[in-house]
């Protein structure tokens, strides 16, 4: 199963934060899974991690070589997927988030999410 994570996802995933449910952290160990992070949590990663966020506790880089020692696929943001955005209904503002949704409405995968807003685009998408 392709497993899109979201950008919080992503990282409780790979800081062993206590944020990350069981069920979520079995779902990401499972060999049946294949798991991806989309290069727009990077970027969100990157501008947030700039702006001294406190939820982005390392940096873009650092991220990108933590997920890479976790053997996570990584998602281009296509055209198609830029496109999808347009016809999504606005249950949620975020733009990071949003282009996350069409991403995984597109190709498709499910999105491991913990935002009950983002949840609600589809039942491909999965409320951690």
């Amino acid at each position: 199963m392709n497993v899109l994570l979201d950008t919080h996802v992503a990282l409780w995933a790979i800081t062993d934060h206590q944020n990350l449910p069981d069920s979520a952290r079995k779902l990401i160990e499972s060999p049946k899974s294949s798991i991806w992070i989309s290069a727009a949590s990077v970027w969100e990663i990157a501008i947030k991690h700039a702006l001294r966020r406190g939820d982005m506790p390392v940096s873009a880089e650092e991220a990108l070589g933590y997920f890479r020692a976790s053997g996570y696929g990584f998602l281009s943001v296509e055209p198609e997927h830029a496109a999808a955005v347009e016809s999504l209904p606005n249950h949620h503002a975020d733009p990071f988030d949003r282009i996350l949704v069409a991403q995984a409405l597109v190709e498709p995968m499910r999105l491991l999410t913990h935002d009950s807003a983002v949840a609600r685009y589809s039942d491909t998408i999965v409320e951690i």
